[in-house]
C-alpha cells in the first residue's frame, strides 16, 4: 500500500463485513500462505526435486529470490490497481516459490530443529499478534525503529558476505532479527483495524487490503521462523 495509515482517521461508512470478520480472514490467508510454503518446501525435501534443481541448476536459487523480491513489491507497489483475483493469484504465487526456497533448509538443519523452530515461531507470533490486536497502546512510533532494525540487519547481511569476520556476531544479529520480527508482527497485527476503518465501504480495496496484510504477516512469521532456526536449530552433519 502507498499510504500509512496511521496518519487517516476517516470514516467512510461500514461495510458489511465485521472488523473481526475481516481481521479473521485476513489470518486465514496468512495460514493459507504458510501452508503452501511449507507444503511446496516438504514436497521439493521428500521427494529431492530441490537437490536435483540445485544440481542441474546452480542458480535457481538466485532467479527464485528475485522472483519473490519481484512479487512483492509488486503488491506493495500496485495492489490498489490490480483486481482482487490477481492480488490473490501473487500472494499464492509468492507463497509457493518461498516454499521452494525454504526447501533448502532441511537438507542443512535436522528436521527435528526445523519443526522446533516453527512451532516456536507460530508460539511467539500468535502472542505478538494477540498484543498488537487486543493492545489500546498505539504501535504507529514503532515504525522508525522497526525500519531503522531492518535496514541494519540488511547492511549487516551484505557486509557479512564480502567481510568474513562479520560471522562472530551472526547469533547476535539473529536475537535482534527476532526482537525485530516479533515487534512487526504486533506492529503489522495492529494495521489490519486501520486498513479497515480506511477502506469501510469500498469491498474490493478491503478485500486487497486483507491480502497485502496477510503478505506482511506472512513474512514477518517466514523471518521469525528463519531467525529461530538460525539461532537455535541443530544442523545436518
Amino acid at each position: 500500500m502507498s499510504f500509512d495509515p496511521y496518519e487517516f482517521d476517516r470514516s467512510l461508512g461500514q461495510s458489511q463485513e465485521t472488523q473481526g470478520q475481516y481481521t479473521v480472514k485476513t489470518f486465514l490467508w496468512v495460514m493459507l500462505g504458510l501452508l503452501i510454503t511449507f507444503g511446496v518446501a516438504m514436497l521439493g525435501w521428500v521427494t529431492n526435486i530441490t537437490l536435483i534443481a540445485l544440481i542441474k541448476f546452480p542458480y535457481i536459487m538466485l532467479v527464485t529470490t528475485i522472483v519473490t523480491l519481484v512479487l512483492a513489491m509488486t503488491m506493495s507497489l500496485r495492489i490498489e490497481k490490480m483486481s482482487v483475483g490477481t492480488a490473490t493469484v501473487m500472494f499464492l504465487l509468492f507463497a509457493a516459490v518461498e516454499g521452494c526456497m525454504l526447501s533448502t533448509i532441511l537438507y542443512v538443519y535436522q528436521f527435528g530443529s526445523v519443526i522446533f523452530a516453527f512451532l516456536a515461531a507460530a508460539l511467539y507470533f500468535g502472542l505478538l499478534a494477540a498484543y498488537g490486536h487486543f493492545s489500546k497502546t498505539d504501535l504507529s512510533g514503532l515504525r522508525p525503529i522497526l525500519v531503522s532494525g531492518l535496514i541494519f540487519l540488511i547492511i549487516f547481511y551484505l557486509l557479512s558476505m564480502f567481510i568474513p569476520g562479520f560471522a562472530m556476531f551472526d547469533r547476535i544479529m539473529c536475537l535482534v532479527g527476532i526482537a525485530l520480527f516479533l515487534g512487526y508482527t504486533a506492529y503489522d497485527t495492529q494495521k489490519i483495524k486501520a486498513y479497515y476503518q480506511y477502506y469501510s465501504g469500498y469491498p474490493d480495496l478491503l478485500a486487497k487490503a486483507s491480502i497485502f496484510s496477510a503478505l506482511q504477516l506472512y513474512l514477518d512469521f517466514v523471518n521469525l521462523f528463519l531467525y529461530l532456526l538460525r539461532y537455535m536449530g541443530k544442523k545436518n552433519n
